[in-house]
């Protein structure tokens, strides 16, 4: 599996990792509450540039607050290049931000070989 995730099933639903598994708890709670609404998991976005197919993204949550915004959640906490790609196509062609959870702050410095951090 990937970045040594373990897969999860919570309520015979496969997730890809055990903090995927949390945050589905976490908004599953949401919505029983009442706080977050139309809940969806793996929903397929189509990215289209000048009517050209591009590619598809899949997200991992996807639902609505109290004042109707959708929000489009990922749980990362190693961004792989092309989901780089793909969050930046997700804002340039459907002006759609997608959050994402499960990211630990990264320290800003130098690397190992001394050369700064691009910004």
């Amino acid at each position: 599996h990937k970045f040594n995730a373990t897969p999860t099933a919570v309520d015979g639903v496969r997730f890809a990792s055990k903090a995927e598994a949390a945050r589905w708890v976490e908004l599953k709670a949401a919505a029983e509450a009442g706080t977050v609404f139309d809940l969806q998991q793996q929903v397929k976005f189509k990215l289209n540039v000048n009517g050209i197919p591009v590619c598809d993204y899949i997200c991992d949550f996807c639902y609505r607050d109290a004042h109707g915004y959708r929000t489009v959640e990922d749980v990362k906490f190693f961004p792989t290049p092309v989901y780089k790609i793909k969050k930046k196509l997700m804002k340039a062609v459907l002006g759609i931000d997608i959050l994402e959870t499960g990211l630990k702050p990264r320290k800003r410095g130098k690397r190992a070989s001394g050369a700064p951090q691009k910004g």
